[in-house]
């Protein structure tokens, strides 16, 4: 965004302070990019209910973890890690803050498994205190996300509340060893999984569409109610004319 006027100017009688000399002397270059939130939210649902289903117990074993790493370290890390990238540059910090700690989380864990592939080190049968303090850390980061999150939508803050309850549950699995912790944990974040699935699909139908399919509990009756359109392509908002923040 540039402009060539002087920046005490007036302009049919207004001055810069009550944005009408901006609004008509402002030049607005847009790159309009789609909702980074659509790739971060079907990676963080894909790479969860992979890990979170053998977790619940549903199927595997104790050498599942080494065959699901790489899908997880590339679902859940790298394409949440650019989703959060793309959120920055969408001005939304909720999901650069969101995506941006799943995805080096997911990295970690690849590389964690990917080590105990190599015989380089052995991952702990039982208690494993150190991953619960990491499970521990993400679930209070996430919490606050969720916090956060009520301004935006209710199905986001049922996803990322669900998310930090899932992962409080796993670190007190692990650092006790008691399989049912760690079960329950993984019950929880299969739930997350569907709710981030859900969500990434009514945003996906409502960016392709243009209008709202799915309803994500937000607090508008465009984005609410089925048919309606959310979306407003020029806004005027914190001093950035036509540059919509967020997704």
């Amino acid at each position: 965004m540039s402009t060539t006027a002087h920046p005490h100017a007036t302009t049919n009688g207004h001055t810069e302070t009550d944005g009408a000399f901006w609004r008509e002397h402002t030049r607005v270059f847009l790159q309009p990019i789609a909702a980074p939130a659509i790739l971060g939210l079907f990676g963080f649902a894909g790479a969860t209910f992979m890990v979170a289903a053998q977790l619940a117990g549903w199927y595997g074993n104790d050498q599942s973890g080494l065959y699901l790493f790489p899908f997880a370290a590339m679902f859940g890390g790298v394409a949440q890690f650019a989703a959060a990238m793309w959120s920055y540059r969408a001005r939304d910090a909720l999901a650069t803050a969101m995506f941006g700690m799943f995805g080096s989380f997911w990295v970690a864990y690849g590389i964690l498994n990917l080590l105990a592939a190599t015989k380089d080190i052995t991952l702990p049968a039982g208690k494993f205190p150190e991953l619960a303090f990491w499970f521990w850390v993400i679930a209070a980061i996430t919490a606050a996300g969720a916090i956060t999150a009520t301004a935006r939508n209710l199905v986001l803050t049922l996803i990322l509340a669900t998310v930090a309850v899932g992962e409080a549950f796993l670190g007190v699995g692990k650092y006790s060893g008691t399989i049912g912790w760690i079960h329950t944990g993984g019950w929880v974040l299969v739930a997350a999984a569907i709710m981030a699935f859900y969500a990434a699909t009514a945003m996906m139908l409502a960016a392709t569409w243009g209008r709202t399919v799915l309803p994500m509990g937000e607090y508008t009756r465009e984005a609410t109610v089925p048919g309606e359109r959310p979306v407003i392509p020029l806004q005027f908002e914190h001093g950035e004319p036509g540059v919509r923040q967020g997704q």
